[in-house]
């Protein structure tokens, strides 16, 4: 079956099972590798991709769930909430090994698309389920509570 889905601004046709996971879709079909496989059932978060400005893990999200809603990975280059990050990420000097990094700098990003101003409470809860085995939450809750995304 062939499909399209909208990437980082680009539309992609993929003939591909309508039941396959938008991460193999991403990694093995289009070649996007940006986005992470972990854990394979959505307990890690390093899949985690943007469906519509919303935070979601691409391993267990069907091509068929997509439908015609943007998906946004780590490799977008225009979305200005994205680049916050991005560049607090730097600041902050949070990645060390960096396997789970664009898991969590992409639910940072959908957190603060939903709440340009969290609390640190409302930090450790949206970012709860991310794993970093290196151990950098605290220097991850530092560069989110230094962004304004308003701003």
């Amino acid at each position: 079956m062939t499909t399209k889905i909208k990437i980082d601004g680009t539309t992609y046709e993929v003939t591909v099972d309508d039941i396959t996971p938008l991460l193999w879709v991403l990694r093995d079909h289009l070649n996007l590798t940006g986005t992470k496989f972990g854990c394979g059932v959505a307990q890690c978060g390093a899949c985690t991709v943007l469906l519509d400005g919303k935070a979601v893990r691409s391993c267990i999200t069907l091509l068929r769930d997509v439908g015609d809603k943007e998906v946004i990975t780590i490799a977008n280059t225009t979305d200005p909430i994205l680049k916050k990050v991005q560049a607090a990420w730097v600041e902050e000097d949070v990645p060390q090994c960096g396997y789970c990094q664009s898991g969590q700098i992409m639910n940072a990003t959908g957190l603060l698309k939903a709440n340009s101003n969290p609390t640190e409470e409302e930090i450790v809860a949206e970012m709860n389920g991310n794993i970093c085995r290196c151990g950098t939450y605290n220097r991850i809750k530092s560069a989110i509570k230094k962004i304004n995304a308003g701003a």
